[in-house]
């Protein structure tokens, strides 16, 4: 099943280990608490087109650091057959996500639910009804997308995101604007290299905008995804509130769990 967009996103992808709208290379040695924002990049690729807003970069810096520091929920919608819910809390180190995506012949549902350093999933294939498979996070192969993992509660990866970003702008009033080079972010919120591939040179040049609350706190990210396959474009939309609101996450009971099997990891390095 390939959903409607996020082109380049197949069920080997999406269902080994939900959420393939993540980046997994970021990083956190206590586990709880995420890493900090990069700022958006004002390099050479901003120079060239000579209107990166030095107030804007550092604004938008701010506003995606947030996310490491503090609880948050988030929804993630590309068109009518996908979207990923989350609510996560850095601090603590805990978190949950659903996934649904829907495509011309079948449907998927993911769950996704961090506990510290524990890692379940509910992958449709692998995990038995009413039961999780727990992940060992050391085994994830490399270049996984997991979504959620220790030390990267962030499910869409803005941050590592928006570090791709080239002439960033403010637009108006907690509005702000630029282009994403999406080979440099490859995994990273649905990010696949036959997107990129398929794209070509629009790859490098993809527009996005963002608006962020009255605190400065990122409050939505839409990303213009270029269309391919002669499908129609279908941005990718990002929504963040609800900051600083307590989220509980309690660990399956161990009669719930079982360990996830040796297919599943070779499945997430496919």
């Amino acid at each position: 099943m390939r959903t409607p967009r996020l082109a380049g996103l197949g069920i080997a992808t999406m269902a080994t280990a939900a959420l393939a709208l993540a980046g997994c290379d970021s990083t956190s040695p206590s586990g709880s608490a995420s890493a900090p924002a990069s700022a958006p990049a004002t390099g050479s690729a901003s120079a060239s087109v000579g209107a990166a807003d030095p107030a804007a970069v550092e604004a938008l810096t701010k506003a995606t650091s947030q996310l490491g520091t503090t609880s948050f929920k988030m929804t993630a919608t590309s068109g009518s057959g996908f979207k990923l819910t989350g609510a996560v809390d850095p601090a603590q180190g805990v978190g949950e996500a659903d996934l649904k995506a829907t495509g011309p012949n079948a449907e998927l549902s993911i769950k996704t639910l961090l506990a510290g350093q524990d890692l379940y999933l509910q992958v449709p294939g692998f995990t038995k009804a009413g039961t999780w498979t727990h992940v060992d996070v050391a085994r994830l192969p490399e270049g996984a997308n997991v979504g959620l993992r220790p030390g990267q509660l962030d499910p869409v990866n803005t941050s590592k995101l928006l570090s791709s970003a080239t002439d960033v702008r403010s637009t108006g009033a907690n509005a702000y604007a630029g282009t994403l080079d999406l080979t440099k972010a490859v995994g990273l919120a649905g990010v696949s290299q036959v997107t990129i591939d398929e794209s070509g040179a629009q790859a490098e040049k993809v527009p996005f905008t963002a608006t962020t609350d009255d605190q400065g706190r990122l409050s939505e990210l839409t990303i213009e995804i270029p269309a391919v396959n002669g499908q129609a474009a279908q941005p990718l939309k990002v929504v963040y509130s609800d900051y600083g609101a307590p989220v509980s996450v309690t660990k399956p009971a161990a009669a719930e769990v079982t360990e996830a099997p040796d297919s599943l990891y070779n499945s997430l390095g496919s």
